[in-house]
């Protein structure tokens, strides 16, 4: 002989699984504050939501090269120009000119500028030592800007011509150095 559930068992069923599904659905709660643990603490610095807005937009930069490259004007390209005096004397100027209100005289990411850009520039001084800054991405990056990737990094494309980029990324190369006498300027 087969028994049948009740109307009282297959409500107290009905009644766990909305409940097991509201719990899933809510989302996680905040820890109240701890001045002795702050909150970046308390969690993983890496995951969904938890990146800062200034990390997003770098990693987004990069993921986009890795994952798609770039356009054709870029694909390929290779310095045209040397390490010599004169070049970083030119690479220099144009980035004292050009860069160092944001990204620092020696590029660390101190110049005037940046104390109101959110995310805040690039450090160039280790991001030029790093192996994702092949020649390609780096005239990508300083031709096309950060527009794509919501920051305030400007498209230099036409207001440079290749060859002056291509002397930047020569300077910075370099390591910034102080004997390529940059004008006091900017």
């Amino acid at each position: 002989m087969r028994k049948t559930p009740t109307v009282a068992a297959l409500a107290a069923i009905l009644f766990l699984a909305t409940a097991a599904v509201a719990i899933a659905q809510s989302p996680p709660k905040e820890p109240p504050v701890d001045y002795w643990q702050p909150l970046w603490m308390q969690r993983e610095l890496w995951g969904p939501g938890t990146m800062p807005p200034g990390m997003r937009a770098r990693l987004l930069r990069h993921y986009t090269y890795m994952q798609y490259g770039v356009q054709p004007e870029y694909q390929g390209a290779r310095s045209t120009v040397g390490n010599d005096k004169p070049t970083l004397e030119a690479g220099a100027a144009l980035y004292a000119q050009r860069c160092a209100s944001c990204h620092g005289r020696q590029g660390l990411g101190d110049g005037d500028a940046p104390r109101s850009l959110l995310p805040s520039p690039a450090l160039l001084a280790f991001m030029i030592q790093r192996p994702i800054s092949v020649d390609e991405y780096l005239l990508w990056s300083i031709g096309e800007g950060g527009k794509q990737f919501d920051t305030e990094m400007p498209a230099f494309k036409n207001i440079l011509s290749r060859e002056e980029i291509w002397k930047i990324i020569a300077y910075m190369r370099a390591g910034f150095p102080s004997g390529a006498s940059a004008p006091q300027g900017k």
